[in-house]
């Protein structure tokens, strides 16, 4: 029988690489690459209209959910939010309190509230993305009757290249629930605007929400914890 004849070491190589490139293609089509994922993006929101509600007609400056129905969002991306502190931003992935536009029983470490203290005085407020899937914003000012009278949208967060390193581990959120307006001489209190890093942004910049008021129920736990040491010392 004829033997095949063997090639030499480099022949074999070259070979390996021309069906390793033959194959990139196919490959690729069948898993997209990460680089073929959308850029990290800021998303004004209302657009030109902004964030407002308007006691005296009792409307909100524009169609939120018409909005957000023309917009795509991927992980890591900024809501921009061009408001005031007659109004707040609630963000929640939780639907029952979406359609209670009340979130003051909610305890979930994912929801938090923004700005919101009463006033005129305009402002920004950059909320970041971080959670796939469904994702919820209203506005609970007034008792509720702003999220009522439509200040509320919902959007579909899509994974896209994922969180950028800035976003994966973010400082521990505040334990207690606080709906007051921003400090002076913040990002949020209209002096300040969203500041470049890593992950959002129509330029690949991040924006910065420090002055984000989360809900928890840390301060329950240490109660508890601080009770139950009483309860000790007093047995002893």
């Amino acid at each position: 029988m004829a033997r095949l004849p063997r090639l030499p070491a480099a022949a074999a190589f070259a070979v390996a690489v021309l069906l390793s490139a033959a194959a990139l293609p196919a490959a690729r089509a069948a898993s997209p690459a990460a680089d073929d994922a959308p850029e990290y993006r800021n998303h004004t929101v209302g657009g030109a209209d902004g964030w407002f509600f308007d006691a005296r007609t009792n409307a909100t400056s524009g169609n939120y959910s018409g909005w957000a129905n023309g917009e795509t969002f991927y992980l890591g991306d900024y809501l921009i939010f061009k408001t005031n502190d007659n109004s707040s931003v609630v963000h929640t992935t939780n639907a029952t309190t979406y359609d209670l536009c009340d979130p003051s029983d909610d305890l979930s470490p994912v929801t938090y509230i923004y700005g919101g203290g009463g006033g005129l005085e305009e402002n920004t407020i950059p909320v970041p993305l971080v959670e796939e899937g469904a994702n919820y914003f209203f506005s609970d000012a007034d008792g509720g009757a702003q999220c009522q009278q439509g200040m509320r949208f919902e959007v579909k967060v899509e994974h896209g290249q994922g969180l950028p390193p800035s976003l994966k581990n973010p400082p521990p959120a505040p334990k207690e629930r606080v709906l007051a307006p921003p400090p002076a001489g913040t990002a949020f209190s209209g002096t300040g605007g969203v500041e470049p890093g890593d992950g959002a942004g129509d330029n690949g910049g991040a924006g910065r929400s420090g002055a984000c008021r989360a809900a928890a129920a840390g301060g329950r736990f240490l109660g508890a914890a601080v009770a139950v040491a009483l309860a000790a010392l007093v047995a002893a």
